[in-house]
């Protein structure tokens, strides 16, 4: 049985900082990977669910993703509706390579 899961404002910008600390290594997967879990996180606050979209965009530009470039289109738009109206998929890791609408397992130590 999984726990309820809840914002955790400190582990979702540990997630952002790890992200970032990855990009100056330029160790891309890692930094994905980090925005991933940031994502998963804040998906349900709507100006953090934007800008880890945000994140993923400027990741998809800078890596000449085109894929997920144009995947994060739409979700940029639907962020901040689908965290407001609670629609947005529990555990969703908000990358291009998994529906936009599909929900997720949360990772055991990202549950509060």
């Amino acid at each position: 049985m999984q726990k309820k899961f809840q914002l955790n404002h400190e582990k979702f910008k540990y997630e952002i900082q790890l992200a970032l600390q990855a990009r100056l290594e330029k160790n891309y997967k890692k930094e994905w990977n980090h925005l991933e879990r940031a994502h998963i996180l804040g998906q349900f606050n709507p100006w953090k669910h934007f800008w880890v979209h945000l994140l993923m965009m400027r990741f998809s530009l800078v890596n000449l993703k085109l894929f997920e470039f144009l995947g994060q289109i739409p979700r940029i738009i639907l962020a901040i509706p689908g965290s407001v109206t609670g629609l947005a998929p529990k555990g969703n890791t908000g990358g291009s390579n998994v529906g936009m609408f599909t929900p997720m397992d949360i990772p055991e130590d990202l549950l509060s």
